[in-house]
């Protein structure tokens, strides 16, 4: 086997794949943002802001059901159909603005189309990449993969913020337009499904699909010692770093706006080096191992971050959180793929991504006990019952998961 860092780019269809997947996500970042400061600044409300940022999530909420149609009609087919939809609302939201008829509410009624979408377009992700990707180079393919996502939000962000200061709203669409286009013409270059396979399929109905990809995961224990953990970090560790930080920034740190920036930067920033570590592919730890041992210091790390007030210590902080967030979920996703046959690989990748809908439970949880017992109390809180149940799965999914000779477990670093 190749050892070689860059060896998932051996395979043509990645070789297409992950330039695509870095233009959408890239897109994406610059977007959110652009649209989140359009929405904030006409309408004067941060409800409508706190709307905007919401409708992100609800994909999620549908993703079994667009796992179900990538196993029916392939990955490559829903693939092309999500991104030119991509395409289509961007060329809307150009025209909008360029006769200067975008207004919040037009803003929050495309968000519900893109908001459906953005989470299934990661199911495919991962989808197409097992499809695609031998067994041995998959955990290297997903750090490679996820560096699109990383770099984006350190990047891409800024970009956005950089071309509507400098040249206005309508030339910043005009490039987010045009990495959604280009994104577009890479996508049609990744593989298709195997017509054998999608033949093979017995005929039944979408809840029918659904139903047997539930039925699915609940019979495999590493899949739903998997499915707990993604959804257990969403609940209990990413809200530390991604709902809150405005919070700690203005209320613990007491600093200015500035310094919101650069506790995000740490967190992307530590979560990039992951990807980079994860992507060589020679960690000497079984990917079951791995995700559960990085999502333990995961939460420790959350311990030391709830009670502190000093903010340089807050951004190393940040960086290591960062950097376990990558060792955990990467290896997570793999171990999933690994585990999973390939008529199912879509529903079950659909189920990963319904664990997202954790990340705005905790956020809303934390409202509440943060008025009642603090930051420092709620974060150590969330911290200890997340350290509490990553420990659990030593004992609960011994056989599957952390055992050396565990399935998870035998593909080694490459």
């Amino acid at each position: 086997m190749k050892r070689s860092v860059l060896a998932p780019f051996s395979v043509r269809s990645y070789r297409y794949q992950w330039p695509a997947d870095l233009t959408a996500s890239w897109a994406f970042e610059m977007e959110v943002l652009i649209l989140g400061w359009f929405v904030l600044v006409e309408s004067g409300s941060v409800f409508l802001l706190v709307v905007y940022g919401s409708l992100q999530f609800i994909g999620a909420a549908i993703s079994p059901f667009i796992g179900v149609l990538g196993d029916r009609w392939g990955y490559k087919t829903l693939f092309l159909c999500m991104r030119t939809i991509f395409v289509i609302v961007s060329l809307v939201l150009l025209g909008l603005a360029f006769f200067d008829l975008l207004t919040p509410t037009l803003v929050l009624l495309l968000a519900i189309i893109v908001g459906i979408l953005r989470p299934a377009d990661i199911t495919i992700r991962f989808a197409l990449i097992g499809q695609a990707l031998p067994a041995s180079q998959l955990v290297g393919a997903l750090g490679i993969s996820r560096i699109t996502v990383d770099s984006a939000r350190m990047v891409g962000a800024l970009a956005g913020v950089g071309l509507v200061a400098a040249f206005g709203m309508v030339f910043a669409y005009v490039v987010i337009t045009s990495l959604y286009i280009v994104c577009l013409i890479l996508s049609f270059g990744v593989a298709g499904a195997d017509r054998q396979l999608l033949a093979s399929r017995k005929p039944s109905s979408p809840l029918q699909d659904l139903k047997q990809g539930i039925q699915y995961v609940c019979a495999k224990p590493e899949l739903v010692g998997t499915t707990s953990l993604a959804f257990w970090v969403n609940i209990f560790a990413y809200p530390i770093g991604i709902g809150l930080l405005p919070y700690v920034a203005n209320n613990v740190y007491q600093a200015p706006q500035t310094m919101l920036g650069w506790l995000g930067a740490a967190y992307a920033f530590g979560s990039l080096v992951g990807s980079l570590v994860i992507s060589s592919n020679r960690i000497a730890m079984g990917s079951g191992r791995l995700m559960i041992i990085s999502a333990a210091i995961w939460f420790a790390l959350g311990l030391l971050f709830a009670f502190n007030e000093v903010s340089l210590f807050g951004i190393a902080l940040l960086t290591l959180m960062g950097f376990m967030q990558s060792l955990c979920v990467t290896p997570l996703v793999a171990v999933m793929l690994q585990s999973t046959e390939p008529l199912y690989r879509g529903r079950v990748m659909g189920i990963r991504i319904l664990a997202i809908l954790g990340l705005p439970m905790g956020l809303m949880l934390s409202g509440p006990l943060i008025d009642a017992i603090g930051f420092g109390g709620t974060i150590s809180l969330y911290s200890m019952i997340g350290l509490i149940g990553a420990l659990s799965m030593i004992q609960i999914w011994r056989d599957q998961l952390w055992s050396k000779s565990a399935p998870a477990n035998r593909t080694q670093a490459m």
